[in-house]
């Protein structure tokens, strides 16, 4: 007999039970687990010879190795109520995906690492390799020993409970609500990129787990068929919340991809002035500068102070890429001049914008060619590109990352 530290849920499940007088009461088809970290077997699913399905308290329960092969004895077989929110590891956890949070990707459980200690037995890992598989086979042992034969190992890989996110559970709606989420740990690029591998469902259904700022973060970050399917797939109410939250130019982009009855259902479903920002920017031919513009950007007049312009930067918080330049506009709202951020910044707190504002503006015209912007951000090494009207009135600005992108997007349609 072998006193037992470590074993894998494979191993054990439909192992016959055992009590106390050596007779079989039936056969282990699943362990429930608390939902903390790490979480800890509490209850036993036994089927009896007479296909009863009982629940039966773990702390009762022994488990001993003889002649190779795993023995569970059962000192009491009272039947019990499992707690609330727990998990079921082979029907929650086993075969089913989760998330690699270090690896950043998705990946499925084929067998799951258990350790037994003295306060009870725990969820450790879950085994995502080869090996987890074969070892529910059987074929784990004789493949290893083929491959020995020629120097190789089968492919093993354990992940951290604490490493890894469940998806797809009754569970991850209660989970992926909270600031605790590991999901939440991620980056919104990182994460899109997880939301992408996943079906149809499960992406919706962890997409609409997350809170409207969090989830425009990460539409923003989706390629475009997956901004499709994810807003195709979420009610009207919630599409609508999160498109708010994100840039007119963002967004125009997106709802130009969308079948065109459904992307008015969510216009009319937006706040009014930002379905009027989106639609502004929607009637402009892809090949125009307006197309590639953001109407959020920053500007102030002449007459203000260093120090009160500073003071309003602090109260608006913008987004980093949209003070590469501040602008200058007159009572009309035409464009006169443009500041940089250095000036502003290493100016005396009275002195006046207009004592320190750049009247020689480099700026593009919102029906001009697109091309026209890859010359002026090259000849003038640019961040961003101010737009006006046929009035020379302010209506946005283009920043290099979009021309970029464009440029990119281009080529792709070439090939």
């Amino acid at each position: 007999m072998t006193t037992i530290k470590s074993l894998y849920l494979s191993r054990i499940l439909d192992v016959k039970i055992l009590n106390p007088e050596g007779k079989t009461i039936g056969k282990l088809t699943e362990l429930i687990a608390t939902n903390e970290e790490p979480p800890r077997v509490v209850v036993c699913v036994v089927k009896t010879p007479n296909k009863i399905v009982k629940f039966l308290d773990w702390s009762q329960f022994s488990i001993n190795k003889v002649n190779n092969r795993y023995q569970l004895t059962c000192d009491c077989d009272l039947e019990i109520t499992p707690p609330p929110n727990t998990i079921r590891l082979k029907k929650h956890i086993l075969d089913k995906q989760i998330v690699d949070i270090d690896g950043k990707k998705v990946v499925r459980v084929n067998d799951i690492r258990l350790a037994l200690i003295s306060t009870g037995l725990y969820v450790v890992a879950v085994d995502v390799g080869i090996e987890g598989l074969l070892r529910r086979l059987d074929l784990a042992k004789p493949i290893r020993k083929i491959l020995q034969l020629f120097g190789k190992n089968i492919s093993s890989k354990l992940i951290l409970w604490s490493n890894m996110e469940t998806i797809g559970t009754p569970l991850d709606n209660l989970k992926l609500s909270t600031p605790s989420s590991k999901l939440n740990t991620l980056h919104p690029s990182e994460l899109a990129d997880i939301i992408e591998d996943l079906d149809v469902n499960t992406r919706t259904a962890i997409f609409s787990a997350l809170d409207h700022d969090r989830a425009a973060d990460v539409l923003e970050e989706m390629e475009t068929e997956a901004k499709s399917s994810i807003l195709d797939q979420l009610s009207v109410e919630k599409a609508a919340d999160v498109l708010e939250k994100m840039p007119a130019d963002e967004v125009a982009d997106i709802l130009d991809d969308l079948k065109e009855d459904r992307a008015e259902e969510l216009l009319q479903e937006m706040d009014k002035e930002a379905s009027a920002e989106v639609r502004e920017l929607m009637e402009y031919p892809e090949n125009q500068v307006g197309s590639l513009m953001s109407t959020d950007y920053i500007s102030f007049k002449e007459h203000m102070t260093a120090q009160q312009t500073i003071n309003e930067l602090r109260r608006l918080k913008p987004e980093s890429d949209t003070i590469y330049y501040l602008y200058v506009l007159d009572d009309q709202e035409r464009l006169t001049a443009i500041v940089s951020l250095r000036d502003l910044i290493v100016s005396e707190p009275e002195t006046k914008l207009v004592q320190i504002m750049n009247r020689k503006i480099i700026y593009a015209c919102d029906q001009d060619n697109i091309n026209s912007l890859v010359e002026i951000i090259s000849k003038y090494s640019l961040l961003a590109v101010p737009v006006v009207d046929q009035d020379n009135k302010m209506v946005g600005i283009v920043i290099i990352d979009d021309v970029v992108f464009e440029i990119l997007k281009s080529k792709k349609r070439r090939l």
